[in-house]
């Protein structure tokens, strides 16, 4: 069998489009994205760092992923009053809860991106990952970091991923990812296949919305700090805070519409002159990814944006018979109201000192990010009852 070799690479501008794109086929979040996310966070001068790993045989690339290093908090997953009590604890003691960490995957993703040359059979794959994983345990080693991490695994990667425990990797659950599924011919089948109140509620809000005008373009050039605004607002509102996980760098979506093209297109909302909303939607042959949304308040209230946005996706969707809608994580309760269903996410975790690494494993149930979302507890107590 010809031999597998892996490689740390600076960037993913350093690894081959056509190979890194055919190792994932038709991801939208492809390498012209990746390098985009690069360059934003080069000229912002965020403490994220990113990389690539690259397995190659024969002088041909057969396996890729993203990579990343952060100086992580223990307490992210916390949330309101504990992560209150995690804020106390860093500002006196900041050693104590923040480690260096090497991830495999993106904070600009929701999924672990790990892909394989569909030349591979199912012995090459498992040997190819095998490989990738090696090098990156080397790089951590190199680099003396505390934590070597798999962010969003989705169930595919998991499958991959499946044998990481074995190397004394603890499983945490991470947010899962909510998509809806669209086989409908109309909007008026899909709001048929929601309960009556929710038909209702979305019937009265689209009513009391008033004169909401929607454009989609995927040029933001004369917007962007607009659109930055919008995002960074949206962002202080919300009740949750995953730290240097969910930062985006001043800049990101100007370099996401030049490198993407048509492929980024921004739903924007006018309220008369002024934009008081947007949603970036990165679209696929048969998926269409809800990657961000930014609102004004108190307009957004006014004209219950949330709800317009929403169903102006839905209609994108079915206009042009894209069958799946990802509409990402947190903010579950709409989602789950309107239909959607939740994939899980898993991210695989070793410390180096293999005492803490016992404590990890052995707590590891009670770690998971979706412990702490206030949306997701609520509706697994649903579920119980």
């Amino acid at each position: 069998m010809i031999p597998f070799s892996a490689r740390i690479a600076a960037s993913v501008a350093d690894v081959d489009a056509a190979a890194w794109d055919a190792c994932l086929p038709g991801e939208a979040e492809c390498h012209a994205y990746y390098v985009a996310c690069e360059t934003a966070a080069a000229v912002s001068g965020t403490g994220l760092r990113m990389a690539a790993i690259v397995v190659e045989a024969a002088g041909a690339i057969v396996a890729v992923a993203p990579f990343f290093r952060l100086n992580y908090r223990l307490d992210t997953p916390l949330q309101g009053r504990m992560r209150r009590l995690g804020d106390a604890l860093f500002r006196h003691l900041p050693g104590l809860v923040t480690l260096k960490a090497l991830c495999i995957g993106s904070p600009y993703a929701e999924r672990c991106h790990l892909g394989f040359a569909d030349t591979l059979d199912a012995a090459g794959r498992a040997k190819a990952f095998a490989c990738l994983a090696e090098a990156f345990q080397r790089q951590v080693a190199v680099e003396r970091a505390h934590l070597s991490v798999w962010k969003d695994l989705a169930p595919v990667e998991a499958n991959d991923a499946r044998f990481l425990p074995e190397g004394g990797f603890a499983r945490l659950a991470s947010l899962p990812v909510a998509v809806l599924d669209l086989p409908y011919a109309d909007e008026a089948a899909y709001l048929a296949s929601l309960s009556a109140a929710t038909r209702k509620d979305i019937r009265r809000k689209l009513a009391k919305a008033g004169n909401v005008r929607i454009e989609f373009r995927s040029d933001i050039s004369a917007l962007a700090r607009d659109i930055d605004s919008l995002y960074e607002e949206t962002r202080a509102r919300s009740g949750l805070d995953y730290g240097e996980l969910e930062l985006l760098p001043p800049g990101y979506f100007a370099e996401i519409s030049r490198a993407l093209g048509e492929r980024a297109v921004f739903a924007l909302y006018w309220g008369g002159e002024e934009l008081v909303a947007f949603n970036l939607l990165l679209i696929e042959a048969d998926r269409v990814i809800d990657k961000f949304l930014g609102m004004r308040y108190p307009q957004a209230r006014d004209h219950n944006l949330y709800v317009v946005s929403w169903m102006a996706n839905i209609r994108f969707c079915l206009e042009r018979g894209i069958g799946l809608f990802q509409s990402g994580q947190t903010a579950y309760a709409s989602k789950l109201r309107f239909g959607s269903r939740l994939v899980p996410s898993t991210i695989y975790v070793r410390h180096r000192a293999a005492p803490l690494q016992w404590v990890l494993r052995r707590l590891s149930p009670w770690l998971g990010f979706d412990r702490f979302d206030p949306d997701l507890a609520r509706h697994a107590e649903r579920k119980a009852a």
